[in-house]
């Protein structure tokens, strides 16, 4: 099922990327630590000057470093010394975005997602000198070059290592924070910026390294930073409306999209991120008062709507049974059923404002008798008097998730909302959060009840102990408690410049400058 007209739109907004050369700062060391992230530790050792006027014999091998990350494309000027080249020069390269992605075997990788996803290739160069640039893009920041055969008359020499980066991210024009503002503050801006900017190409990626699909729930939270930084507002629209040309065959909006090698919406279909749909649309129109766009892409908004509506029960509350997915978080013990509920109310309280703005007064009556239904369930049936606190499926969970999501959803009153999250960090759940998209959505809950500076606190312990495990960009995952946690069985396949975790920059200038 696909509009062609919405796709005609999208098509048309296709950026432009912008490329750069960069060169690697250093050779390094990387040494068991365990005192630093997943045990590993980088040493400067030498110049890339002097690098560049070595030669290097079969089983030898060199480490660089960027020093910063990179989305490009790798380029290496090689040639030969000693006698005519008479034999292949077989290399294995390995990039990586952390230490661990070089220093540890991948032959020993045993997660659950493909290992294609991990970053080496074995290459065959038939004739040298050569300039060798190669055809896959890469997301890292350190390259370990391995030579693995030469000949007995010849070694070989890497003149000079580069990387074309790209991205569809313009910086130059990014209003500059007040050098008055707290120094922890502009580094976090700076870092959740360069990780907004590393993802964002022919749309906004949920990260450079693995799936580089366009997510909708990333999308929403690149919106969001996007808006106070890059300002590429293109690139939103293009993203709405190839979420829009492209639904599943029932009008649901899919979990993700791919771009190659043709346009295709994923056979995945999330329930809080079909709703999503609405909350772009929302944020969007706020932000640039496209009346255009809004008029096209509401029907498919209030659809989402709709169709979530058909998994709630008679009672008013979303049935929590086999055969659907919401994400949430990536808790493996998270029961999720109270979190749509919340979605669903906040995505309701969204579409009826633009169904306002849009003077659709049925639309607005629908939403706003639903809003009060369901509402009202979820104060009923999900609302533990005696502890103060929203449950969740049939063990009547307490986790973050609920409260936080509740509290966006502002079924109570801006004042009971802050009662609340109180007594949620004083109970302490033990189902935890594991993601930054996760931080997000409580720290934007604690805003909204008045406590900017339990916010700036929490702000400070999540994305600021990524900053001193060394983060140049922020991750997709990170537990304090367990720096090796892993939703897929290995941290080796971890995202380590993701987008959901680029909104500082968002919390920042939106609410602290």
């Amino acid at each position: 099922m696909n509009n062609s007209y919405f796709l005609d739109i999208a098509e048309n907004l296709k950026p432009n990327l912008i490329e750069s050369t960069v060169y690697p700062i250093s050779e390094v060391e990387i040494i068991s630590d365990k005192n630093s992230l997943h045990g590993w530790k980088v040493n400067k050792i030498g110049e890339i000057k002097s690098l560049n006027k070595r030669s290097f014999d079969t089983n030898e091998s060199f480490i660089v470093d960027f020093g910063d990350h990179n989305v490009g494309y790798l380029n290496l000027k090689i040639n030969s010394t000693g006698s005519p080249q008479d034999a292949p020069l077989r290399l294995k390269l390995t990039l990586g975005e952390v230490p661990c992605e070089i220093a540890e075997p991948h032959e020993n990788y045993n997660g659950w997602i493909s290992r294609s996803w991990l970053q080496e290739e074995i290459i065959n160069i038939d004739i040298l000198p050569c300039n060798l640039t190669l055809p896959r893009r890469y997301a890292f920041r350190y390259l370990k070059i391995e030579v693995i055969a030469t000949s007995q008359k010849y070694n070989v020499q890497f003149e000079e290592i580069s990387c074309t980066t790209v991205t569809s991210a313009n910086t130059c024009n990014i209003t500059p924070l007040p050098e008055s503002l707290d120094k922890d503050l502009i580094k976090m801006d700076k870092v959740a910026i360069k990780t907004l900017q590393d993802c964002m190409h022919l749309v906004f990626e949920d990260g450079p390294k693995r799936d580089r699909r366009l997510w909708i729930g990333d999308l929403r939270l690149q919106a969001l930073a996007n808006y106070y930084s890059i300002k590429n507002y293109d690139l939103v629209k293009r993203c709405l409306y190839l979420f829009a040309g492209l639904p599943e065959d029932n009008g649901q909006i899919g979990a993700c999209l791919f771009l190659e090698p043709k346009l295709l919406v994923d056979d995945t279909v999330l329930f809080d991120y079909s709703l999503f749909f609405v909350s772009i649309l929302h944020d969007y129109y706020l932000e640039t008062k496209d009346e255009s766009t809004l008029n096209d892409l509401w029907p498919m908004a209030l659809k989402q709507i709709e169709l979530a509506l058909s998994r709630v029960d008679e009672t008013g509350i979303v049935k929590d049974a086999e055969g659907w997915w919401n994400f949430t978080d990536w808790h493996p013990d998270l029961n999720k059923q109270t979190p749509a509920q919340a979605v669903l109310i906040y995505t309701m309280k969204q579409g009826k404002v633009l169904s306002e703005i849009l003077n659709d007064e049925s639309s607005t009556k629908y939403l706003e008798e639903n809003i009060k239904f369901i509402s009202n369930a979820a104060l009923e049936y999900l609302f533990d008097e005696e502890k103060g606190v929203f449950t969740s499926g049939k063990e009547k969970q307490i986790s973050w998730a609920s409260q936080a999501w509740m509290v966006l959803a502002e079924v109570f009153t801006k004042e009971e909302n802050s009662k609340l999250l109180d007594r949620l960090f004083k109970i302490n759940p033990k189902i935890n959060m594991i993601t930054p998209y996760m931080y997000h959505h409580l720290i934007e809950a604690l805003i909204i009840s008045d406590k900017k500076e339990k916010a700036l606190e929490l702000i400070r312990s999540y994305w600021g102990e990524m900053l001193k495990d060394g983060a140049d960009c922020f991750w997709e995952l990170y537990n304090p408690q367990n720096k090796f946690e892993s939703p897929y069985g290995s941290n080796l396949i971890n995202s380590y410049c993701h987008a959901w975790s680029c909104t500082p920059t968002y919390f920042i200038r939106k609410y602290f400058i």
